[in-house]
């Protein structure tokens, strides 16, 4: 039941950052609001390590620092399919991720009890209804921007595969390595496209806020790995769109679809039934 409720804070934190990043990209370059928060989450992870001193393997820094990179081009290749693409094509696809680290938990000779199986395709079918936008101009979804979605639906779920394995001898360092790759790489895209940090002051205490749910949710799903299945635990976590979808309707009162409404009911229903496995 730990690794449950671990798990689902994962996802509130993930979730909660999303729409807090959301937000700010309204009035910033995605780029900025992700430095920032990155930045955040690396000063939170460096005082957790500092505060408990452990000298790590190369194995942890290695897994992690890739994670990292996992975790941006997802973002980017998410990013990028959603500007050339239908949302309600893009953001589903791009959240069947929860498939990955079911499918090596498994392989891995995982054996999820049988209502906790049915909770599984619930949860990630409810995720993928969830995350369906309207799409006003009714347009296809082209092959690249398909293809767009299928890549950050493949990085940001080996992400979590890769995020548990370093994570199995040292949480922190794991979590702290992911940081530290990501703002390597987002240094580098800063420098080369140059955005605008002119309209940041206003919102810098929301993007600390960002970046310290990201790192912290990062850490309770590490946490929750080392206690339970990866294929139920990674499928929990991975309902963090439903999440963002219930905090946009009652902040902002955007109205939510009959599938979204579906979707968010099918998710928590899957919820209950890998709680009661």
């Amino acid at each position: 039941m730990l690794a449950v409720v671990l798990a689902l804070g994962a996802s509130a934190g993930w979730g909660t950052a999303d729409f807090l990043a959301g937000t700010a990209t309204r009035r910033l370059s995605v780029l900025v609001v992700a430095l920032i928060s990155q930045s955040a989450g690396l000063v939170l992870m460096a005082v957790l390590v500092a505060a408990a001193p452990h000298v790590p393997t190369a194995h942890v820094l290695v897994l992690g620092a890739a994670a990292g990179v996992l975790g941006i081009v997802g973002l980017l290749a998410l990013y990028a399919g959603l500007a050339i693409g239908p949302m309600g094509v893009v953001a589903p696809l791009a959240a069947l991720s929860g498939l990955v680290p079911v499918a090596v938990g498994l392989a891995q000779g995982e054996r999820p009890a049988a209502i906790q199986a049915v909770g599984i395709v619930l949860a990630i079918g409810g995720v993928v209804l969830a995350s369906r936008h309207r799409d006003e101009h009714g347009g296809r979804a082209s092959p690249k921007a398909i293809g767009l979605a299928a890549l950050a639906a493949v990085a940001l779920g080996s992400l979590v595969v890769m995020l548990r394995d370093a994570g199995r001898v040292e949480a922190t360092w794991a979590v702290l390595m992911v940081r530290v790759s990501s703002l390597a790489l987002l240094g580098v895209l800063v420098l080369a496209r140059r955005p605008a940090f002119s309209g940041a002051r206003p919102l810098l205490a929301t993007l600390v806020v960002v970046g310290v749910l990201d790192a912290g949710a990062n850490l309770l799903f590490v946490l929750a790995s080392q206690r339970g299945l990866l294929s139920l635990v990674a499928v929990l976590a991975s309902l963090y769109p439903v999440a963002t979808v219930i905090l946009a309707r009652g902040v902002l009162k955007e109205r939510l679809s009959g599938v979204q409404l579906a979707g968010v009911a099918a998710a928590l229903a899957g919820v209950a039934m890998i709680a009661a496995g």
